[in-house]
């Protein structure tokens, strides 16, 4: 089979039967234009059949020798196995090319990590956005709850129970959760719809809770850059996104004694090692910790108090 249908036929796989996202959608059809495009001018390669180790090997070091970073190397081979895996569910190959190839080692990155004291200039620096109830609902609901930007923006008004303090979230893979809201959050919320939405959206087909000044739905790439501008206007000198805030959700509960499965419950992962990951506790945290409930550390700081006041 021309590697050109076996493609065409894994996407239509997964934008029907599967049901991925646009994003990952977008993704997967880049990661393959790119190796088809590779293969096509290195070996000439058209068939499907004609895809050997040696093959995806080389265009890992192309990847590799272009400078791209070791994620997206990672997103490709993944990629890759989807597609070969496909060709042997559906009988078009009888073996695949990458079954014994290594996923690249990939760092360990974490978002910038929001201090709990920074969240109140932030709040402050979103009243005074031309739009204030829906930027300070918005970050309520990131912070407060703990989405995603996506999760965020393609919440429904019918998603939103106040009176019970809680969101309907669709997340990854079309997976529904329920997720407690504070009060603080809630109050932003209500606010908004009441008094802000109204004015903002266009048309009552809009069902979605944060909407644009031109009333349609809000985009991933307004809400990054709206958080990158209150992050200014608070005095902040690092980078912040909407992650940033879904981590310090997720830190300052992990800080404060959560449990580590029910964060991973509240934020959607569906592995907790990816948890692990985005609830890191600063070292900083651990020693405060340690030295207040640590028992040799508590009367080693007794024994420095005593000296201290026995030489005043």
């Amino acid at each position: 089979m021309a590697l050109d249908e076996l493609i065409d036929r894994f996407l239509a796989r997964l934008r029907g039967e599967v049901g991925v996202s646009r994003h990952t959608y977008a993704a997967y059809a880049d990661d393959l234009a790119r190796f088809t495009a590779f293969v096509r001018a290195r070996f000439g390669i058209e068939d499907a059949r004609r895809v050997t180790r040696e093959v995806v090997l080389a265009f890992q070091a192309g990847e590799a020798g272009r400078g791209v970073g070791a994620r997206s190397q990672a997103r490709r081979l993944s990629t890759l196995r989807g597609l070969f895996r496909f060709a042997l569910e559906e009988k078009i190959l009888t073996d695949t090319p990458v079954a014994d190839l290594r996923q690249p080692r990939l760092p360990r990155r974490l978002p910038t990590t929001l201090g709990e004291g920074d969240v109140p200039p932030l709040l402050d620096a979103a009243a005074s956005t031309p739009t204030p109830l829906r930027d300070v609902a918005l970050l309520e609901v990131l912070y407060g709850a703990g989405l995603r930007v996506s999760e965020a923006i393609s919440l429904r008004i019918d998603a939103v129970f106040l009176g019970e303090r809680a969101l309907r979230v669709l997340g990854k893979g079309d997976k529904e959760r329920v997720v407690p809201l504070g009060r603080p959050a809630c109050v932003a919320l209500e606010r908004y719809v009441e008094h802000e939405r109204p004015r903002l959206v266009a048309s009552r087909r809009c069902q979605e809770v944060f909407v644009s000044p031109r009333g349609g739905k809000l985009s991933r790439q307004a809400v990054y850059a709206l958080v990158r501008r209150l992050a200014a206007r608070a005095g902040f000198d690092v980078s912040l996104s909407p992650h940033g805030l879904r981590h310090a959700f997720a830190t300052h509960l992990v800080e404060h004694g959560a449990d580590l499965r029910v964060v991973q419950t509240l934020l959607g992962h569906a592995n907790i090692s990816t948890t692990e990951v985005y609830t890191h506790l600063s070292r900083a945290h651990l020693h405060q910790v340690h030295a207040a409930h640590h028992p040799r550390e508590r009367a080693a700081a007794r024994g420095r108090r005593r000296t201290t006041e026995d030489g005043e």
